[in-house]
Formats: C-alpha cells, structure tokens, sequence
C-alpha cells in the first residue's frame, strides 16, 4: 500500500519526469490534474497539451511492480488487431511513467442505463465486435497463460479474504471440501474451452465512449485463456447488473459474430452459454475475495458494497447446474453470516 508521502513524491518525480518532454508535447505542466482511480496502485492524471498531440494526455503513474512494459506492449497489439487503445508516447520502464493519447472522458459505465437497454444495445455490441477482433490475432505463445494454478490462486482468494477475514469464519473439513470440487468444475471447464486472448477486465469501466468506438482501458494483465472470459466480464460486471433477457441478446450476438469470424465457439449455443456461466462464476468466486482484501488490505472500502451483486451472480449461476448446487447451498449459508456482520463494516 503507497503512503501519503510516497504518492506526494512520486507525483512531484513525475512532473519533473513530463518537464523533460513539455516541449516536444507543448505540455501544459499546471493543468497537471487526477483523471481516474484505479484498484491498484496505478494513478491517472490528465494535462493539457498541443494539438499535434492532444489537446489533451493522460500521464500514468504506475510505481513498480505495476506493468508499465505489459501495458506497452500490449497496446501495440491491440492496436494491430483494429482495436483502439491509447497510444504510448513516451515510457520510462525503471520508475513506472508513461504519457499516453487521451481516449476521452466518457467511460461505458456513465452513459449505460440498465432500464434502456435499446440505447445500451449498440455500445454493447460496438464491445463485442472490439473483442472479436482481439481474439482473431490470438497467436500462441505470445501471452502468458491463464492455467490451472493461475485460475485455482485467484478463488483461493475467496476462502481467505471473505469468509476467512471479512465473515471471520473458519473454513472447516466441509466447506474446505465444496470449494475444492467446486474449483476442480470450474478449472475443468475453462481448460476445455478453445484457448484465445482475453484481456481479464473487459468490461464498461474499462471501455471509453469514443471515435472508433470503444476505446478500450487497462489492459496490461491481458493472458492466453478460455474463450468465454471475457464476455462474461462484459455483461456480468462488478457495477452494473443487466437482465436476462438483454444478457441472452448480447451473448447471442457475440456467439453468431464470433462463428461467422471463424473462432472456435461451441457449435450448440446452449453449451457455450453453460461454458459462459461457470466461466463467469470462476470469475465472480475470485472478486468476492479481491474486494474484500482491497478492504481490508489496502484500505479501499468502496469496493465492499459491491459484494452482493457478486453473491447474487453466484448464487443464480449455481442454483441452476446440479454439479454446482453443494455451493449455492454453501454460498446460502455465507450469505446469512453477511447479513448478520454487515456488508459494509
């Protein structure tokens, strides 16, 4: 967790740090101002600029170990695959700064509405198409992989940061015993899915209403994994909840674009959408334990309220699959226990 003062000093090394390119970008250094928060430690800050490059950029502060080098790199082949992303201008690997093109201040997640779905629709499937074109470059080898040991680390998070801390709740022989064959499904399942590049995050925060649309955000942690990742990250956010009828409309569209694309969706639509599920559930599983320790590990509470948008995710993806029903039952009795300690202490 970065101190006060650590902030305060690796803000005023990155002004000296854009001083040194102010001329060749007519930086403005005094418009210097936070353009968005992050769940990591990565910091946003928007300037003024010259019109050959702006009128505006973004400079990133992303101390080390955040991954400036991923983030470089990874933009280059988004951009290769016809998806817009920022442009890297200027980068310095060793103390984590970066000066990027600026994609606008227009994020998916403030202009969607839940109950409009119509208007909704076409920035949705502006999404789709984005992650359609991302997954055709898929090349192997070029990404690291989300295997088994990567999928079983990011549930693991749950029994130790939910239950564990925020529940203060032992995870005795038999709850031990429904997360392990309920993590060994869920594993079974991605691995047997076709294998593409997936970004981890792709969803409406992450998106940027913008020209060609979206301009697409965070994008460093991008793997080799399950083709259904990431469109259920899409839908099944941690910020917007949609029904299920506008849900089943966005897969459909995906799964018929994808085929005509040539990518290796299920040929019955109801078992990419089984797939779509329990891949969604790895998902929700690993971010009830990740908002808990951004709680309760580096102080950002704001995440907690989100909790039981995820519970409910859960709970519907497993009431409806007999494998998965020992965890609904499981996730039942979590809930209760919630409820008594409060979601937001």
């Amino acid at each position: 967790m970065t101190t006060t003062s650590q902030a305060d000093a690796r803000l005023e090394a990155l002004g000296e740090w854009l001083g040194t390119h102010a001329t060749r970008y007519a930086l403005d250094l005094a418009t210097l101002a936070p353009a968005s928060a992050d769940a990591s430690a990565r910091r946003y800050f928007r300037l003024r600029a010259g019109q050959d490059h702006g009128p505006t950029l973004i400079a990133v502060d992303a101390p080390p170990p955040e991954k400036c080098r991923e983030f470089a790199e990874i933009a280059a082949m988004l951009a290769e695959a016809g998806v817009h992303v920022p442009r890297v201008l200027e980068c310095e690997l060793e103390r984590g700064f970066m000066l990027l093109t600026d994609l606008g201040t227009e994020p998916y997640i403030a202009v969607l509405d839940t109950a409009a779905p119509a208007r909704a629709r076409p920035l949705m499937r502006d999404a789709l198409d984005a992650l359609v074109r991302w997954q055709l470059a898929s090349r192997v080898g070029a990404l690291p992989l989300f295997d088994e040991s990567f999928m079983r680390r990011e549930m693991e998070l749950l029994p130790e940061w939910y239950i564990g801390r925020h529940l203060n709740r032992t995870v005795d022989e038999k709850a031990r015993g429904i997360l392990e064959r309920t993590f060994a499904l869920l594993i079974a399942s991605a691995r047997a899915q076709p294998q593409v590049y997936m970004l981890r995050d792709f969803m409406p925060r992450n998106l940027m209403v913008c020209t060609p649309n979206p301009g697409v955000l965070d994008f460093q942690d991008a793997v080799t994994g399950p083709i259904t990742y990431d469109v259920a990250s899409l839908l099944r956010d941690a910020f917007l909840s949609w029904d299920e009828e506008f849900e089943l409309d966005c897969f459909a569209y995906y799964w018929e674009r994808a085929k005509k694309a040539g990518l290796p969706v299920d040929a019955d639509f109801g078992e990419f959408y089984r797939q779509l599920e329990w891949m969604g559930l790895q998902r929700h599983i690993k971010i009830l334990g990740l908002f808990a320790r951004l709680h309760y590990r580096d102080g950002k509470s704001r995440y907690l309220g989100d909790l039981p948008r995820f519970i409910d995710y859960a709970r519907k993806v497993s009431v409806r699959y007999r494998p998965l029903a020992p965890f609904a039952r499981l996730l039942d009795e979590l809930e209760g226990l919630a409820l008594e300690h409060g979601y937001t202490f």
